[in-house]
């Protein structure tokens, strides 16, 4: 039988992130989330782990990481990110540490970061998407990525239907890396469905605008 929590800590050490990333995914799939909602909330709790074992315990301290996921009758999953110790805040400037929260917030439906003198928490909250009829299913699109002289290009190639928005945005939010790299992204070969990519164009562009890039699109 399912669990509607799941409760790990463990010590605040990098190699303890990859079993997470593994025993969150199992628990979201089984929670019903599919495969691209999974691998949000995955990279965003990762993310936050990652601040949590970098910057929670400086030096030679350690510490231990929490991590606490509810799935909420409604199907949505929220999961708390909590260490003991004290994280530096990210300065103006985009550093690794700045590129992690846009990562966060690209990735997920809300972010909150809660911090006192007895550590940090962050909350994490993801909605799960209707299950779409195997009938409306249709193949997703590729994406082929490079890299220029002035940023990254992304081709998208056949259809984008709506439920294959999501997927495209995920992938081209990692193609720009989380917003930090500027994107052009090419549909010139893109199919006749495509009403996924309008909103997967718009949240990415807001992550390029939030670091001070510009997402650029060629069209037919």
């Amino acid at each position: 039988m399912h669990e509607d929590f799941l409760d790990l800590r463990f010590p605040a050490d990098a190699h303890e992130v990859g079993p997470l990333r593994d025993r969150l995914r199992e628990w979201l799939q089984d929670s019903g989330f599919g495969d691209d909602e999974a691998s949000d909330l995955v990279l965003a709790v990762s993310e936050a782990v990652n601040n949590s074992v970098e910057h929670a315990y400086p030096g030679p301290a350690r510490g231990t990481v929490e991590v606490r996921a509810h799935a909420a009758p409604d199907g949505s999953v929220q999961v708390d990110v909590t260490d003991h110790g004290r994280w530096r805040v990210p300065p103006p400037a985009l550093t690794m540490r700045g590129r992690g929260l846009l990562l966060m917030r690209e990735s997920v439906d809300e972010v909150e970061i809660d911090r006192s003198a007895n550590g940090t928490t962050v909350r994490l909250r993801r909605a799960r998407s209707p299950v779409v009829p195997a009938a409306r299913a249709a193949p997703e699109c590729d994406v082929r990525v490079h890299e220029t002289s002035s940023g990254v290009v992304a081709v998208v190639r056949g259809n984008v239907p709506v439920e294959a928005g999501p997927s495209l945005r995920r992938t081209l939010t990692t193609a720009a890396r989380g917003g930090t790299v500027p994107l052009t992204v090419d549909l010139t070969q893109v199919g006749a469905e495509q009403g996924g990519v309008d909103q997967a164009l718009f949240q990415v562009s807001a992550a390029l605008s939030a670091a001070g890039n510009r997402l650029a699109v060629r069209v037919r």
